[in-house]
């Protein structure tokens, strides 16, 4: 199984150039059954990947353009009248998919970005009073522009901890861009890409993902990082217990596509950046959460054994 994953990571690279340790941390992301936002400037290659992930893992995939006049009922569907029936009839939003994109989340307004919070916690909708089920496997991969651009709404705290991992892709190295520069179009390469695993192998792995033994010490580690953000004062708030759960079930992942089956120190530190830094806020910052310089103290001064 673990020779398919690395097919799977090696067929999203050629799609996404130059960025192998963001790809590798999407895919444990997914792995850990997690959601991931994405967060960089637009033309990044942050839809793309999100293609890619479908594509390979065989999901259906479904694409939600945030935009300031979304409503909650264009995400997660309505009710219409059906004069054959007399009757109401629900058709199912974007939501109703198995990989689902929320392009440019942040362009929305607070009501219709909340409309994923149900979702991506229970993994269900309730809609006119009535609950119904997601597809299983659900994950949602979440896009944003930075906070500094115009016509954009901060997600809120309540919101952001539901993303197991934020990820930034970043300008790609000279070499890679001049094989964009060179290259058939990104986009065109996606139609070419094959599902390499197909929903049970999926849950398999996941399954095994959820049983990578974890040694005392090594959750002794994760305490102590979880600790020392409740515990410092530079931090305005510490890591919630579901943090510290994330941060363990990433761990995880990552030893998992190491092709280990026990986790190692620097199998946490390899993921803190991504699962803690968009939890993490500074007490004297303002504005949107960017805990890089937090994690980066964590790192350095909270000692693995």
């Amino acid at each position: 199984m673990r020779a398919q994953l690395e097919s799977c990571l090696a067929a999203i690279n050629e799609v996404i150039l130059g960025k192998e340790p963001q790809v590798r941390l999407a895919l444990a992301c997914i792995l850990a059954r997690g959601h991931l936002l994405i967060e960089d400037l637009p033309g990044m290659g942050k839809t793309t990947l999100s293609h890619a992930l479908a594509r390979v893992l065989g999901l259906e995939f479904q694409r939600i353009q945030f935009t300031s006049d979304l409503l909650p009922g264009d995400i997660l569907g309505t009710s219409v009248f059906d004069k054959a029936s007399g009757g109401f009839i629900f058709h199912p939003g974007p939501i109703f998919a198995e990989l689902v994109l929320a392009d440019e989340i942040n362009r929305a307004t607070p009501k219709s970005q909340s409309a994923l919070l149900e979702a991506m916690e229970e993994g269900q909708v309730t809609i006119e009073g009535a609950t119904r089920a997601l597809p299983q496997p659900f994950f949602v991969i979440a896009t944003q522009n930075p906070a500094n651009q115009g016509g954009t709404f901060a997600l809120p705290e309540s919101q952001l901890d539901r993303f197991l991992m934020r990820l930034s892709l970043g300008y790609p190295a000279r070499s890679a861009e001049r094989a964009l520069l060179l290259g058939t179009a990104r986009r065109d390469l996606l139609p070419r890409l094959q599902a390499l695993l197909d929903h049970a192998e999926l849950a398999r792995v996941q399954e095994s993902v959820a049983l990578v033994r974890v040694s005392d010490a090594l959750v002794d580690y994760v305490l102590r990082l979880a600790e020392a953000t409740r515990r410092e004062s530079q931090f305005a708030c510490g890591l919630s217990p579901r943090g510290s759960l994330a941060l363990l079930g990433a761990a995880r992942a990552w030893a998992y596509l190491a092709g280990r089956d026990y986790v190692i120190p620097e199998d946490v530190q390899a993921v803190l950046p991504a699962v803690a830094g968009h939890r993490l806020r500074e007490r004297a910052q303002q504005g949107e959460q960017d805990g890089g310089g937090l994690v980066r103290w964590l790192l350095d001064y909270v000692p693995a054994v």
